[in-house]
């Protein structure tokens, strides 16, 4: 029997590790169980409360099994790089991003781990030809299977348009504007003074960063005025913080809004022209002097997506992305077939088999 655990650091990451659970779970070799961090949230502006406790409770309700062991797993599958890497012991570690954008994070924190051996499995070839600019490629194991997390939305009859679209009460004849920033840096300072241009020729869906609820990475001000804002207006529809699945807004939109979002990337897998909310400081470094993100923001999807750099850019964006031209719609081709590798629904299968050689590789070295 395979001891496997799944790292879930932050409660939000498990839909990026769902799909190659569900695969592992029908093989009866795998025993699977999940860990869960603190995943704070601010309270009052100062205290730090855990919801560990709420976490493993919803995930109980699931079906899934919860431990506090972190270590004598044959294999640790994780959202991002472990926090305390040495709990862990002499297992393999598997590495299925939580994002699939342009910040440097995801490289940069396997890289500081230099210590600990990852097999990371990538979207395309896109994010494999950046790790080689870096001369990167000897820091961990990469595949490119394409990524689990973007197989529900190639699942046929997956996700219902119809039924969210009643369920949310939305107009289902007009088009649908996603709003989906991060949270730093972030577009929601900038783009709020303007959203409700947008209304009421469109239905408008927010849809904010885990973090923008939690007040412990961003203000609270940021999820407050769209709190507002959607008691205020009939065509504004503000997902609720639990919702931690932004795909089927993604699959439901005619056309998002986003800044440094990995969401930017998810809608182009699509097919779907969004819009790129290009912050005066995007430019951003990390504190060891990397760029924050792998693709200057003004260039990122260059042609095919509409660029906003200030508020006013709003209404003739939606515009363009809603309208393409046939230059954009192929500049979109060329950017998907390059950013992924196999947008079929099968990544998760595709894990499976690469882990299942790492196991029995594992099993004749042990």
């Amino acid at each position: 029997m395979i001891k496997v655990l799944f790292d879930l650091k932050k409660e939000y990451y498990f839909n990026s590790l769902q799909p190659v659970y569900e695969e592992l779970k029908k093989d009866p070799n795998y025993d699977i169980k999940f860990h869960v961090g603190k995943d704070e949230k601010r309270a009052l502006g100062i205290f730090l409360l855990p919801q560990k406790s709420k976490i493993e409770e919803r995930l109980l309700c699931k079906g899934l099994q919860i431990t506090d062991e972190t270590s004598g797993y044959d294999l640790v599958i994780c959202g991002d790089v472990l926090k305390y890497p040495q709990r862990y012991g002499a297992t393999t570690r598997v590495h299925l991003d939580h994002g699939v954008g342009t910040k440097t994070l995801r490289i940069r924190n396997i890289r500081k781990q230099k210590d600990f051996h990852y097999h990371v499995f990538l979207e395309g070839q896109c994010w494999f030809d950046y790790i080689k600019s870096l001369g990167w490629e000897d820091s961990a194991d990469f595949y490119l299977t394409g990524l689990p997390k973007l197989d529900p939305l190639f699942w046929e009859d997956h996700y219902d348009n119809t039924a969210l679209t009643k369920k949310l009460g939305i107009d289902p004849n007009k088009k649908t504007v996603l709003f989906a920033p991060s949270y730093k840096p972030s577009c929601i300072s900038y783009v709020q003074s303007q959203i409700t241009e947008l209304l009421p020729k469109y239905n408008l869906i927010v849809k904010l960063h885990p973090y923008s609820w939690g007040g412990k990475y961003a203000s609270h001000s940021q999820h407050k005025f769209y709190e507002k804002l959607v008691k205020k207006h009939n065509d504004v529809f503000l997902i609720d913080k639990e919702d931690y699945d932004i795909y089927p807004y993604l699959y439901l939109a005619d056309t998002m809004i986003s800044d440094t979002s990995s969401v930017i990337n998810e809608f182009l897998a699509l097919g779907k022209h969004g819009i790129i909310y290009v912050l005066p400081e995007s430019k951003l470094k990390h504190s060891d002097g990397m760029e924050s993100v792998s693709i200057n923001p003004k260039d990122w999807l260059e042609g095919a997506f509409p660029h906003m750099f200030k508020p006013d850019d709003l209404l003739p964006a939606v515009n363009s992305a809603l309208n393409p031209t046939e230059e954009m719609k192929q500049k979109l081709i060329e950017y998907k077939n390059y950013f992924f590798t196999g947008l079929d629904g099968r990544s998760a299968k595709r894990v499976k088999t690469e882990i299942d050689k790492l196991m029995e590789n594992r099993g004749k070295n042990g």
